[in-house]
């Protein structure tokens, strides 16, 4: 009984998962194509703190993803 109900919910949890993850690459491209501003940038650091709370992605990748974000914004010229 508690082995089907487990495997209810990893089904459940697996397709919210993938769903977050498919909506965090589809920023990242939205993101790659439109010229970088601040405003974009926070959008996608947002949904990846989201994504490191809910546990779908690793802390530190999240770090490591927001970090790359914010030196490539920095090393563009500031207009």
């Amino acid at each position: 009984k508690s082995a089907a109900k487990r495997a209810r919910q990893t089904t459940k949890r697996a397709l919210r998962n993938r769903r977050v993850l498919s909506r965090l690459r589809g920023s990242y491209k939205r993101h790659a194509a439109a010229p970088a501003t601040i405003e974009s940038t926070r959008g996608l650091i947002s949904e990846i703190d989201k994504a490191a709370k809910r546990g779908i992605i690793h802390k530190n990748a999240a770090r490591r993803r927001k970090a790359r974000l914010q030196k490539a914004l920095a090393a563009k010229p500031a207009v």
